[in-house]
């Protein structure tokens, strides 16, 4: 029998996961991928917050570098200014609310915790930076462990598995035994859908996700809006919450505890419907 775990440790707080949550999607950056999920100034990251707090989200993810395919990484220096601002305004207006920190940096991340976040969010696994695990060991907070082929400069430029769902594992299997090593015992497991994987490599990702449960590790699914639903709908990200919305059903079939999400209504509304089905079943 797969153990499967129950809370998350959230800056003192013991967060359930028994069921899932949404972690809504609020970007401090003028230019990621979709741009309905820009915010540059204090009153629209509020604004937005306020919604995707009253429509359920759990946790706010917030991010200063876009990650989309072909991003620069920005200075160190900007990104900073950018997260501490939203996140200090954030953490005083919602204080209830659980606030991710989205960077690859340690020291971003480390000043993000001080400011009042309680949760690491690293596309690069701790690759871009070699404090990224040391530090999240010593802050002691949840760390989310992406999976990316390349960086973002690269990542998309023809990427090649033999098997992609083994791969995958294989990395969760080694990252995951040093950050244990270290003390950190409360990890978060993305497949890093889009980071670096083709249409194909995405959906075998998505339909074998449960694969990753017996690492005992919650499943985090960032597919909201992507080009894994672009291209097969052939529809910009403007008009992709309905193919989102249908992977999200998907994504929970098959295990997923998190849902990363820029439309936190309808994420939730997809989590309910999900919940009424597994009751249905198990009610025969």
């Amino acid at each position: 029998m797969i153990y499967e775990k129950k809370t998350l440790n959230c800056g003192g707080r013991l967060v359930s996961i028994a069921e899932p949550l949404v972690m809504g999607i609020l970007n401090i950056t003028p230019d990621s991928f979709y741009d309905g999920s820009r915010y540059t100034s204090q009153d629209e990251w509020l604004r937005q917050a306020g919604k995707m707090v009253d429509e359920g989200a759990t946790f706010i993810d917030v991010g200063g570098m876009s990650s989309r395919p072909g991003a620069a990484i920005v200075d160190e220096d900007e990104e900073r200014k950018r997260v501490l601002t939203a996140i200090e305004s954030l953490h005083h207006r919602f204080p209830e609310a659980l606030i991710s920190i989205d960077t690859l940096r340690a020291g971003v991340a480390a000043e993000s915790i001080a400011a009042g976040a309680c949760l690491i969010n690293d596309i690069s696994a701790g690759s871009l930076d070699e404090q990224m695990y040391p530090t999240v060991a010593r802050l002691g907070v949840p760390y989310v462990l992406m999976h990316m082929q390349g960086t973002p400069d690269t990542m998309q430029k023809e990427p090649v598995y033999e098997d992609v769902v083994q791969e995958v594992l294989d990395f969760f299997i080694r990252e995951t035994g040093k950050l244990r090593a270290l003390g950190v015992s409360d990890i978060i497991l993305d497949p890093g859908f889009g980071f670096g994987k083709t249409v194909a490599h995405n959906y075998r990702l998505l339909t074998m996700m449960h694969t990753f449960g017996m690492l005992e590790c919650p499943v985090l699914a960032g597919i909201s809006r992507k080009s894994m639903i672009c291209k097969v709908l052939e529809v910009p990200p403007e008009n992709a919450l309905n193919g989102t919305t249908a992977l999200h059903m998907v994504a929970l079939q098959h295990g997923a505890k998190i849902l990363r999400a820029h439309d936190v209504r309808e994420a939730r509304e997809v989590i309910k419907l999900w919940q009424e089905t597994v009751a249905a079943a198990k009610s025969q």
